[in-house]
C-alpha cells in the first residue's frame, strides 16, 4: 500500500507544462529503471540507472530520478539527473519541445522547470543555452543565467521574425505598374 501511495504521488508530479498536449496526460505513466527504492516516511521515490518515463509524447531520460511529495501535496518535486538528463514533449502547436541539463527539476505546484548545468531548451531550430534556465509554464516566463565560463546563447531562425522585417533583396514593384493602377484625374 505504501508503494502505491508513492506511485500515485509520482504520477501527480507529471502534470503538464503549459501548452503541452493535453492528451498526453490522459495516458498511463510508465517508469522503467534498473533499480528503484522508496521511503514512505520522507515521501520520496528513487529510480536509478537507465531511467525512462513515458506518458504519451512526454519522454524523460535520466541516470537518476527522485520524486518528492509532502503529505499535504503543497510541495511536489521531480528531480532528474544525468549526463545529461533529457526531456521532450509534443506541444499544442505541433512542435517538439526538448530540454537537457545535468539536472532538470520540475515543481508541479508552481509549474516551474529549472535546468542546471549545461542547460539547453529548444523547439525546432530555436535554442537557448545557459548554465541555468528557468521556465515557468504558469506565467509563460523564461530566464537564463550564464556563468564565468559560459555566456547565454540564443539561436533563432529568421522565420521567427515578423514578416518583411529587414528583408534584403525583396522585389520592388515596377514603378510603371503602380502608376497604371492609380486613377487618372
Amino acid at each position: 500500500m505504501k508503494c502505491n501511495k508513492l506511485l500515485i504521488a509520482a504520477s501527480l508530479l507529471l502534470m503538464p507544462l503549459a501548452q503541452a498536449t493535453e492528451a498526453d496526460f490522459l495516458q498511463p505513466v510508465k517508469v522503467t529503471a534498473d533499480h528503484t527504492q522508496g521511503d514512505y516516511n520522507s515521501r520520496t521515490l528513487e529510480y536509478i540507472d537507465n531511467v525512462l518515463i513515458v506518458q504519451g509524447s512526454l519522454r524523460i531520460e535520466a541516470d537518476k530520478l527522485v520524486l518528492v511529495s509532502t503529505e499535504d501535496k503543497r510541495q511536489q518535486v521531480m528531480v532528474a539527473t544525468g549526463s545529461p538528463a533529457t526531456y521532450q514533449q509534443m506541444m499544442e502547436n505541433g512542435l517538439m519541445a526538448k530540454a537537457q541539463a545535468n539536472e532538470i527539476r520540475y515543481d508541479i505546484n508552481t509549474q516551474e522547470l529549472v535546468m542546471t548545468g549545461d542547460a539547453e531548451l529548444s523547439q525546432e531550430d530555436s535554442v537557448v543555452r545557459a548554465e541555468r534556465i528557468v521556465y515557468n509554464a504558469a506565467l509563460q516566463r523564461l530566464s537564463a543565467e550564464g556563468s564565468e565560463q559560459q555566456q547565454i546563447t540564443t539561436i533563432f531562425m529568421p522565420a521567427d521574425l515578423p514578416d518583411n522585417a529587414g528583408k534584403e533583396g525583396d522585389e520592388q514593384p515596377e514603378s510603371g505598374s503602380e502608376q497604371e493602377e492609380q486613377p487618372q484625374p
